[in-house]
């Protein structure tokens, strides 16, 4: 990897990769559960990828930057490719980005050196969060897949080449899983999605199911929309039936990481069955018992006990 300014001390690398994986435990993110169960170099790795996609997604979600939210996204793809070359002396052009540290360049230039992650794939997330930029309506299932596979599978297909793997199958399955993960945070976020501008639900279905975004809206939970929504839900699990099929396909030392995010989803989407599929005035998430008991379970894991 060509380098245009000095080489980072391993002190410095080491420090970057403590800032991400602050920045990852602050944002409070379910899959900090997971990440947790990798070897120290491939959390650092995922910490680092990670803490970009999150900034790519805040970018477009806060508000911050308004007019010029585009711009700041092109200087993150920007600063991307600076770090994917080693160079540590171009910053992008556009909005300065605050959030955008040195550091986080830093741990993710080393992760880039160290692993094959194709840069395409971090590009495409940074291409799925501008799809969000005139608000977030999709006809059919297809379009909404298209959305999915950018900001959610890209992210699985940059993780699978950290994690490990010698079965090109292991692609297939990633995208699946990424898609299944992504449908389950749309039907557990209706309503917040709504609030910012957003339906993430294939139009052609709504209006086939007789549900109309004014009930979403009002919070209508008719019958139509508890049909609407069990289909949904069936889709979504559908979808993480194929994904796991990617576990036993990666490196041993990694599969628990994709295991315990895949254990969280399930959790989510037992949830909302649970609530007669009511997530418009029922928000799917982990009670602090499912957190310490999933907490549990990868500890005994990692000390060699196993539950069947």
């Amino acid at each position: 990897m060509p380098e245009t300014s000095e080489a980072p001390t391993p002190q410095q690398i080491a420090n970057a990769y403590e800032t991400v994986a602050a920045a990852t435990k602050a944002a409070s993110s379910n899959f900090y559960y997971a990440f947790i169960t990798l070897p120290p170099e491939k959390r650092n790795a995922v910490y680092a990828g990670y803490s970009f996609c999150r900034l790519a997604d805040d970018i477009v979600d806060d508000g911050e930057y308004g007019d010029l939210t585009g711009e700041a996204l092109d200087s993150l793809q920007s600063h991307l490719a600076a770090a994917y070359a080693g160079d540590r002396s171009r910053n992008g052009d556009g909005p300065a980005i605050k959030e955008a540290t040195p550091d986080l360049w830093l741990a993710l230039g080393d992760t880039l050196h160290n692993y094959p992650i194709d840069q395409q794939h971090l590009l495409d997330v940074v291409e799925g969060c501008r799809m969000d930029l005139n608000g977030a309506q999709y006809e059919t299932l297809d379009d909404l897949v298209k959305y999915c596979k950018l900001v959610a599978s890209a992210t699985g297909l940059a993780l699978i080449e950290v994690f490990g793997y010698e079965d090109e199958r292991a692609v297939e399955y990633a995208i699946d899983l990424g898609i299944a993960l992504q449908l389950t945070n749309i039907l557990r976020d209706i309503t917040e999605d709504l609030e910012i501008g957003r339906v993430y639900l294939p139009s052609d279905e709504l209006a086939e199911f007789g549900v109309s975004v004014d009930d979403l809206r009002n919070k209508r939970v008719t019958p139509e929309f508890t049909r609407f929504m069990k289909f949904q839900v069936d889709r979504a699990r559908k979808y993480l039936e194929s994904g796991i099929r990617l576990f036993p396909l990666l490196d041993k030392q990694s599969r628990q990481c994709p295991e315990t995010m895949t254990q969280v989803y399930e959790i989510l989407l037992d949830q909302i069955e649970k609530h007669n599929y009511d997530v418009l005035n029922n928000r799917a998430s982990l009670s602090k018992f499912q957190k310490i008991k999933l907490l549990s379970v990868i500890w005994l894991r990692r000390l060699g006990i196993r539950f069947v």
